[in-house]
């Protein structure tokens, strides 16, 4: 009897060992390595593209390629639609990760029936449910569909089967983890189960045009489990986050081959699933107290949407040798580098004061443009005097003091004037080439000392 070969195959980035190591040299991570059955080369043989017709794929000319026959569908759902960049592109895989709980397959059921409805035929195939339980919260998210089909398997080849015989317009994988191939013998959820999983659902999705959706567990350091060649083969990677203990969710793209990957989309978790926040801005401020110091509302991007924040500052002083300085949703070097341009330029003495910033909502924002306003809310928590409560600043700050230009400055205002903001303070040199709207005042700042005296 042959001697059964093994290998040690990291399971974060797929580096292969002959021997056990406690740490992988690849990706510097420990505990990866588990043992796998070296496959012979013969096991699996690449084939040539083949759709369920029978049609095989040919080479053909760019100028001959229509893309008519493939346009956007739209899911229901605006904020996953504005997250995918206008809706589910036909043939595309689309990649889900997210906590546990965090609401990924309550997500994709949602769509799923919305799709049904419009006329598809899509087949949920869970490796984590049985049908009954599928069912059970189906009804409870009011989801239903006359070519809806609940398939609960793991055997990628009695499923591939079932996708050639349904003919299936989408199919959803709940999750890739739990899927196995029946050629492969090493443990379920290794990269190589993953690896040939992805790559069975990519060639079916592009020769027979049918969109997947896959859901992706996470590790704890929150990338999704498995080979990174996972991400690099799907189309879009979708990251669903949120605090669980909060009843908000943000849906954040961070691949797209047909959109932007600075698309966010926010969502609300009831008793009855996720629900749309189609101006999440008023949810960042609801709670926002009038008279408060350290607080201070931005303008800020996420891909092509205005949302405004609101930035809140402690400044306290310090009752050890070193000053600290703690944020949360901010950047903390960019917080470090704006407190030492405020001690250096506007005379503020921060050297022996702890400093506490937050993105209040839980909210995380990280884009040049925010500067302005957290220095605003520093000088506000420092001096103990409260900006106005209808002022919103926009700006980046330089090292040398001066406000420099931010990008779409006109949505940016447009969206605080939509929200009832008097006053906003906003770069000098952004004020030339826009027509803002009437009932704001836009005021142009060309250092961070004009902008301290007309506030304060």
């Amino acid at each position: 009897m042959a001697k059964v070969k093994t290998k040690f195959v990291c399971q974060n980035c797929g580096y292969v060992s002959p021997r056990y190591l406690g740490r992988c040299p690849n990706c510097s991570e420990w505990n990866t390595l588990v043992e796998e059955v070296e496959q012979k080369s013969v096991t699996l043989k690449a084939s040539p593209r083949v759709a369920i017709s029978g049609a095989k794929t040919t080479p053909q000319k760019i100028d001959t390629v229509t893309v008519s026959k493939t346009p956007r569908v739209d899911t229901k759902n605006g904020e996953l639609n504005r997250v995918l960049g206008g809706g589910v592109v036909p043939g595309s895989m689309v990649l889900i990760g997210g906590d546990p709980g965090i609401g990924k397959s309550t997500l994709l059921l949602q769509v799923s029936g919305s799709l049904s409805d419009q006329g598809g035929k899509l087949l949920y195939v869970s490796g984590e449910e049985s049908a009954s339980q599928i069912k059970l919260r189906a009804d409870r998210l009011d989801v239903s569909g006359s070519e809806f089909y609940l398939y609960p398997e793991t055997d990628m080849g009695s499923i591939l089967q079932n996708i050639e015989d349904l003919k299936p317009d989408y199919v959803v994988i709940d999750s890739v983890q739990t899927m196995q191939m029946p050629e492969i013998t090493s443990a379920v959820g290794s990269v190589a189960q993953i690896r040939e999983v992805t790559a069975a659902l990519m060639q079916v999705a592009k020769t027979n045009g049918i969109t997947i959706f896959i859901v992706g567990h996470v590790t704890k350091g929150g990338a999704i489990a498995g080979p990174k060649i996972l991400e690099h083969m799907v189309d879009t990677v979708l990251y669903f986050e949120g605090d669980m203990h909060r009843s908000y969710r943000i849906l954040r793209a961070v691949k797209n081959r047909f959109g932007s990957t600075n698309e966010i989309g926010v969502f609300e978790m009831r008793d009855g699933g996720l629900v749309e926040v189609p101006n999440p801005s008023e949810i960042f401020l609801e709670e926002r107290l009038n008279g408060a110091t350290g607080s201070a509302v931005v303008v800020s991007l996420e891909g092509t949407r205005p949302i405004l924040a609101e930035i809140q500052a402690l400044v306290t002083p310090t009752a050890f040798g070193n000053a600290k300085r703690t944020t949360t949703g901010l950047d903390h070097n960019r917080v470090s580098l704006i407190m030492a341009v405020l001690e250096k330029r506007a005379g503020l003495l921060l050297q022996n004061q702890d400093a506490y910033l937050k993105a209040a909502g839980g909210v995380k924002l990280d884009e040049p443009a925010i500067d302005l306003a957290i220095a605003m809310s520093i000088v506000s928590s420092y001096r103990d005097q409260q900006t106005a409560p209808d002022d919103c600043f926009i700006g980046e700050l330089g090292l040398t003091g001066e406000i420099r230009r931010v990008t779409r400055i006109d949505q940016r205002v447009a969206e605080a004037a939509k929200l009832g903001f008097k006053r906003v303070f906003v770069p000098q040199n952004n004020l030339a080439g826009f027509e803002f709207p009437k009932n704001i005042e836009v005021v142009g700042v060309k250092t961070l000392s004009e902008a301290l005296r007309q506030v304060f």
